[in-house]
């Protein structure tokens, strides 16, 4: 049986990345600055971001039998992610064209035409890891992953970036629930009562709030810190660096501080390049904002 620290498990698609002076109004063309064209996704971005902190992670989605699938499913095992539990398909690859503002804002426009994977699609005991992470796009599978998790006793992440199906499926049955301000906003007018809400529902919760910083709740205990001053250019995979760093670091037993300081960092420097892979530093890197 292979073993990681973190497998991650859900989507992935490939990215087309457009730098623009302003986001296109109605009827209006604009000009790209700057172009880039890389793999993406919630997961398989933290599963890469793992593997650069220098920790062992895994995969586990769809690619499709195209040029994107091909360029993707490379760039994993180019990065050392094991793709033992990678699913290959007849049905394209999701592609996402992502708009980006100087000061880092961003739009997306995803497109998907495969089925979500079903819950036997890979055997869900071939790879031990210590922490599993989620970000709902594969509901299925993610429960029947999670299902094993509670059996073995290993600690489980989700990246709930937004509300959906999966995320709304899986948000009650984690250990920790850590989730983008517009997930939050969804339960409540602010952040605030949105944590109060939230943590009914996890006893480990963490809302991310990009330049912001974070607020969090375990238990009764509520805290927040506040965001690394860097460089920013484009938030593109930022939240998905944060969630691998934070599952990295628990499954490294790091300090709850210590987990949320080194998430936020390494958060942080993903905006600090065009695009999610470019911007995912390295443990060095990270090191280095820490000091």
């Amino acid at each position: 049986m292979t073993s990681v620290d973190v497998l991650c498990v859900g989507y992935a698609c490939y990215d087309l990345i457009f730098s623009v002076d302003e986001h296109p109004q109605a009827d209006e063309k604009v000009f790209a600055t700057d172009f880039d064209a890389t793999g993406g996704g919630p997961a398989a971005n933290a599963a890469i971001s793992i593997a650069r902190l220098g920790y062992k992670s895994a995969f586990s989605g769809y690619l499709g039998h195209d040029i994107y699938g091909d360029k993707h499913c490379q760039e994993l095992i180019n990065d050392n992610v094991n793709t033992q539990l990678l699913v290959r398909g007849n049905q394209p690859t999701p592609l996402s064209s992502i708009i980006v503002k100087p000061n880092g804002e961003r739009s997306l426009i995803n497109y998907k035409a495969n089925q979500p994977l079903t819950a036997d699609a890979v055997d869900i005991t071939a790879i031990q890891s210590k922490v599993m992470l989620f970000d709902g796009h594969q509901p299925a599978l993610s429960l029947a992953f999670l299902n094993y998790a509670q059996q073995q006793g290993i600690t489980t992440v989700l990246d709930a970036g937004s509300l959906h199906e999966g995320t709304q499926l899986l948000m009650d049955k984690v250990d920790y629930l850590v989730c983008s301000e517009k997930f939050a906003l969804q339960f409540a007018d602010t952040p605030e009562l949105a944590l109060k809400k939230l943590a009914q529902i996890s006893a480990n919760v963490v809302i991310t709030l990009w330049d912001k910083g974070l607020i969090w709740q375990r238990g009764t205990t509520q805290g927040s810190l506040a965001a690394f001053k860097v460089d920013s250019i484009d938030s593109t995979g930022a939240g998905d660096a944060f969630h691998g760093a934070f599952s990295a670091a628990i499954a490294a037993n790091q300090s709850w501080d210590e987990c949320l300081s080194y998430a936020s960092a390494t958060g942080a420097l993903c905006c600090t390049q065009l695009g999610a892979r470019q911007g995912l530093p390295s443990q060095q890197e990270v090191e280095r904002l820490l000091l």
